[in-house]
């Protein structure tokens, strides 16, 4: 350890992150105290981490922090996360975004503070280029003067900022690629009631818990769009088709538009959400690149809807991935009509909450339109109290499952049940 240069030993302090385990470590020797002071990379601050920080008072708790970063040079990354604390006062907190924003990369900030601190006025104009935000808000962005000129990823959790001033944070940061936005409060006044962002660089988008009427999100460049738990009446997606992977979790929209230009699409996965099939499968259709398609629990909006299996094989030439799933007897909703294969899928994924004859019957066709099947997973919901009909039920199911794998023995198969 002795022969160690004090960059190294500065790079070792930094992967320890937490910065009680940090001062322990540089209290060893000398020369683990020169790599403190100045190679330390990497400092956290954790409420969750050491229960010591709820019994320390207000006052001590911000003498310690501050000790602690003013006896570092060159910090990169910062994270303070103290979700659970009392409030701070804002004096010893711009002091510590003051003293370390001309050299830091990321900000993880999680401080309550009286009154509240201006992130963008004390972080602007900087090198940070990772800036995730909670439980704080942000009040009157100012693009004329206001500017994040190396801000690549920005992440907003249970942020308080009007819809305004969002569309005006991404202006101001020409280089921003990762947008994560979760449970946002988001105010809309009577002149602004739709959520506009518009951005040049953005390439990763992820919606979590907003509802909103309006969400129009316009990016030439993106690439990845997660929606999830989001409730909303319009959501359009304004682009030049460069959008490659789409995933909606648990999301409810009268209205999904992500334009007309989606040849790029690779992966679409769709889990509990409600569904105009039609519509849906007119989106992606056009999308000969996809490799990945995951229709998971939704609920059809028509009764008589029908995805069609045979449009799925014929659009869908390289799907190698394919995950379906039905509750009760909405397995009658996935049609197989016609013959065309689906030659590429390799993995295929099924699942059910009741067990019938329905079932196997489909996935003895499937099998049949899966010639170069791999592997096969089926997850199933069996509760714990059964009838008589449900045991025999169970015992046809898996008698039945027995006899297609016997005709289909390359393939393997996975259960998964709850």
């Amino acid at each position: 350890m002795d022969n160690l240069p004090v960059e190294v030993i500065g790079n070792i302090l930094s992967q320890l992150g937490a910065a009680r385990d940090v001062v322990i470590a540089s209290t060893s020797c000398r020369k683990w105290r020169e790599a403190w002071r100045n190679h330390l990379h990497s400092l956290l601050f954790d409420s969750s981490d050491w229960p010591l920080y709820h019994d320390f008072p207000q006052y001590r708790l911000e003498i310690l922090i501050t000790q602690t970063i003013f006896q570092t040079r060159g910090l990169q990354r910062l994270s303070i996360l103290m979700d659970d604390v009392d409030e701070f006062s804002a004096a010893p907190v711009v002091a510590w975004l003051l003293y370390t924003r001309d050299s830091l990369r990321e900000l993880y900030y999680n401080v309550r503070t009286i009154p509240s601190v201006n992130i963008l006025e004390k972080c602007g104009r900087h090198k940070l280029e990772v800036l995730a935000l909670a439980h704080n808000s942000i009040i009157g962005v100012e693009p004329s003067y206001q500017r994040f000129p190396q801000l690549r990823s920005l992440l907003l959790t249970s942020v308080s900022i009007s819809a305004l001033d969002l569309s005006f944070l991404l202006n101001i940061c020409p280089k921003l690629e990762v947008l994560k936005l979760i449970n946002p409060d988001i105010a809309i006044s009577d002149n602004h009631t739709t959520l506009e962002l518009y951005s040049t660089s953005l390439k990763d988008v992820y919606m979590d818990a907003i509802s909103m009427d309006k969400v129009i999100l316009e990016g030439d460049h993106i690439e990845k769009l997660h929606l999830k738990d989001c409730t909303l009446e319009m959501f359009l997606l304004v682009g030049k088709g460069g959008l490659r992977i789409l995933r909606i979790d648990d999301v409810s929209v009268l209205h999904f538009d992500i334009g007309e230009n989606t040849e790029n699409l690779e992966v679409v996965d769709a889990s509990n959400f409600t569904i105009m099939w039609p519509k849906f499968y007119h989106i992606i259709s056009k999308s000969p690149r996809l490799r990945y398609l995951r229709l998971w629990g939704g609920v059809f909006d028509d009764e008589d809807e029908v995805v069609d299996l045979e449009a799925v094989s014929v659009c869908f030439p390289r799907l190698k991935h394919l995950s379906l799933s039905y509750e009760r007897d909405s397995v009658l909703h996935y049609g197989l009509p016609g013959s065309s294969c689906l030659e590429n899928v390799a993995v295929l994924e099924l699942g059910w909450t009741v067990i019938n004859d329905l079932f196997i019957e489909w996935l003895s066709g499937l099998l049949e339109r899966c010639p170069n099947l791999k592997k096969l997973i089926i997850y199933g919901a069996v509760s714990g109290a059964k009838t008589h009909d449900e045991c025999n039920a169970l015992a046809r199911f898996t008698s039945s499952i027995v006899r297609l794998m016997r005709i289909h023995s390359q393939v393997e198969v996975l259960f998964e049940f709850e």
